[in-house]
């Protein structure tokens, strides 16, 4: 098959066919990445399964939550982001109660307790995506997992050590 030039069947030499199978094979790569056969950013395009989560945020300041607000409540709620990237993902709801957090002293007439922080607010919010693998249940580059710490990140506001509390696959299933 080689003859005394090194040339495959006496036309075309070796090295010279792998230079051209190996810019074959890379414009085969960049032909399937241009042409969506690379999966980007998980949870980035929208999945086959629904998933609607709960997340807490303890401490907020109550200008937070006035500012905030408006962004959730306008239709269809505030599309979460990761990386630059557009999720689809949205929070869709947001609620607050007073935080409760306190510290008890001993003191000679007995123990008290006080108040720390007065005035911040604890926020729950509603997320609602579509995860493209259930298993894995990536919203971004966060895993969604009950008890999973998680930062609520949108275009608008961004909330960092939430507490994913609850999770709903499908429609409330």
């Amino acid at each position: 098959m080689l003859d005394e030039k090194g040339r495959l069947f006496g036309k075309i030499n070796i090295i010279d066919l792998l230079v051209v199978l190996l810019v074959l094979v890379v414009a085969v790569v960049v032909a399937v990445k241009l042409l969506g056969g690379g999966e980007g950013l998980p949870g980035g395009e929208s999945g086959s399964t629904k998933l609607t989560y709960i997340v807490e945020v303890d401490g907020v300041k109550p200008e937070v939550y006035e500012n905030l607000k408006s962004y959730v409540e306008q239709e269809g709620g505030d599309q979460l982001m990761a990386s630059g990237d557009m999720l689809d993902a949205y929070v869709t709801g947001v609620t607050a109660e007073p935080h409760e957090e306190v510290v008890s002293l001993n003191t000679a007439n007995g123990q008290i307790t006080l108040p720390t922080d007065p005035g911040l607010l604890d926020l729950t919010f509603t997320i609602e995506s579509n995860v493209v693998n259930a298993v894995t249940n990536e919203v971004g580059t966060q895993e969604v997992r009950i008890g999973k710490t998680h930062t609520v990140k949108t275009v608008h506001f961004e909330l960092v050590n939430g507490v994913i509390t609850d999770c709903q696959w499908g429609d409330g299933e």
